[in-house]
């Protein structure tokens, strides 16, 4: 190339039309990078985070426990049994035996059930003498025992007695069923005792709880008589 040629291609409109072309050139480049389809997390390696949302989680409703339905006691149908007293003395035996017999046998009977009783009256032995005998008593009905006031009025061939006592011997299965009497339909009774008991039929009775078929509990007072009769009523 000539020394001319060089220098014109050198001039400077020459020179600052080869620069704004590299300018413009370079822009195009810079442009083209900035419009690449590709996601800018993808190009960084970093994964874009989801965009779907999530449901709040619901607590399962908690199951109610039903009440069971009981079943029924049944209803006794006939009276309360008259226990057995055995070991009667004779009709010519001493008037001590046989008042301490008449003593012991009417215990059980109010009780509700034969069992082993024993009567001590100090001084018994001379009831037979004619005049007017006031003994105390203790009665002991299966292992529990309880006060009462003996009078004897002795003539010369024949005599008379009276036993007295404010307490009483009873069996548990006597008062439940007394309950189940005025309760009927009752699924369960309890009464608060023990299988045997001495209650005074004075005082405010037996607490007994009837729960009906329902599950529902009832309260009831057991009221002993003197003689064993029981009146169950419903309690406040």
């Amino acid at each position: 190339m000539s020394t001319r040629m060089l220098r014109g291609l050198l001039t400077p409109g020459h020179t600052r039309f080869g620069l704004t072309v590299f300018v413009l050139s370079a822009l195009a480049v810079f442009l083209l990078a900035g419009c690449s389809d590709s996601e800018p997390d993808a190009q960084s390696g970093t994964p874009a985070p989801s965009t779907s949302a999530t449901a709040p989680s619901t607590p399962a409703p908690i199951p109610t426990a039903s009440t069971p339905t009981l079943t029924p006691l049944p209803t006794p149908s006939k009276p309360w049994p008259t226990p057995s007293v055995k070991g009667e003395p004779a009709s010519d035996a001493p008037l001590a035996q046989r008042i301490r017999f008449a003593i012991a046998k009417q215990a059980q009977i109010a009780a509700g059930k034969a069992a082993t009783t024993k009567v001590s009256c100090p001084g018994i032995e001379d009831a037979e003498k004619p005049g007017t005998h006031n003994l105390t008593c203790t009665v002991t009905y299966a292992g529990k025992s309880y006060p009462g006031k003996l009078t004897v009025e002795a003539k010369q061939y024949s005599a008379s007695y009276k036993f007295t006592s404010d307490s009483v011997a009873i069996v548990k299965p006597k008062v439940i069923d007394a309950v189940l009497r005025t309760v009927p339909g009752a699924a369960k009774v309890t009464c608060t005792m023990d299988n045997v008991a001495v209650v005074k039929h004075t005082s405010e009775g037996i607490a007994c709880d009837a729960t009906t078929t329902e599950n529902a509990v009832q309260p009831y007072k057991a009221q002993i008589s003197g003689n064993g009769q029981i009146l169950v009523t419903k309690a406040s």
